[in-house]
């Protein structure tokens, strides 16, 4: 891939210098610039438009480079490669700052404000997370014969979604959110990257896979049960000095992040990652012994 990006770099005017892996779909040029690499025509036409109408909102995305003859990307060999300027900025390291955790609050607030713009003018997939774990989910649980989770802990969960989910607002989502697709620069949020996901879905779906995904990072330094709460409470009066969330909402946050690990417990049951399948259950199992400290926060 990187002997085909040589190739096609000057259809943009560039001489290569430098290239430098930094996805599996995506390589730094030059220091200035990342090439992403699609197979899905359709999905890289909709992340264009996307960028271009979160641009016009005044969000921090990367903006497309036109080639010298004014086109948007480049085929070749029924691939497609989209340059855009590299935005300023790195990923958050400390992931338990609490001023931190509020900004990432304040950003999925800020995205899902501007992202009502982009469902008016572009097609996305609507999805259910109900769906999802009445569907795939459950069937692959199933099919493993609850060896991970049991099937009365995956009822009880999406009995309680159930009970909730008509009353939880839907709308366009990113719904990838962890510190690897925000970027900061000097404490300020600088640049919001990798829509690929992005979906129709209830709102607080993007909250509670940020605050899941600080759970699942593999480092020593694990969180206490208070050090998360009180992330979890930063996240979320960051995003509600942006937007509020009903009473129903925020009860159903333990709900979704449980709901959001099953799913990854089906995800690794299916790829045969019964490691990381066993670790999405931990997870969890801290969430679940969470939920009556998290109802009471708010």
């Amino acid at each position: 891939m990187k002997e085909i990006i040589e190739q096609i770099l000057p259809l943009w005017g560039i001489e290569s210098r430098q290239i430098l892996q930094i996805y599996s779909s995506a390589w730094e040029i030059n220091y200035s610039y990342v090439i992403k690499v699609y197979d899905n025509k359709a999905q890289l036409e909709r992340n264009i438009k996307i960028s271009e109408i979160l641009l016009d909102c005044a969000i921090p995305v990367a903006k497309t480079v036109l080639t010298i003859t004014g086109e948007k990307f480049v085929e070749y060999k029924n691939i497609y490669f989209l340059l855009s300027k590299k935005l300023h900025g790195s990923n958050i390291s400390d992931i338990k700052d609490k001023t931190i955790a509020r900004e990432m609050g304040c950003a999925i607030a800020q995205l899902h404000t501007a992202f009502i713009k982009c469902e008016r003018k572009v097609e996305f997939w609507d999805n259910s997370l109900l769906e999802e774990m009445r569907g795939w989910i459950r069937e692959t649980l199933s099919n493993n014969e609850w060896n991970i989770l049991n099937e009365e802990e995956y009822s009880t969960t999406v009995e309680w979604l159930e009970s909730v989910y008509d009353y939880l607002p839907k709308q366009l989502i990113h719904r990838d959110v962890h510190f690897g697709n925000f970027l900061f620069f000097e404490g300020n949020l600088s640049g919001y990257i990798d829509f690929d996901l992005s979906q129709k879905n209830i709102r607080i779906f993007d909250i509670c896979y940020l605050l899941t995904g600080l759970l699942a990072e593999e480092t020593d330094d694990s969180f206490t049960k208070n050090e998360w709460i009180e992330i979890v409470k930063s996240v979320i009066a960051g995003y509600e000095s942006m937007i509020h969330l009903s009473e129903k909402e925020k009860n159903a946050i333990p709900c979704v992040m449980e709901c959001i690990e099953i799913l990854f417990i089906a995800y690794f049951i299916s790829m045969n990652d019964t490691k990381h399948a066993n670790d999405a259950y931990n997870v969890f199992c801290f969430i679940h012994n969470c939920e009556r400290d998290i109802m009471c926060r708010f």
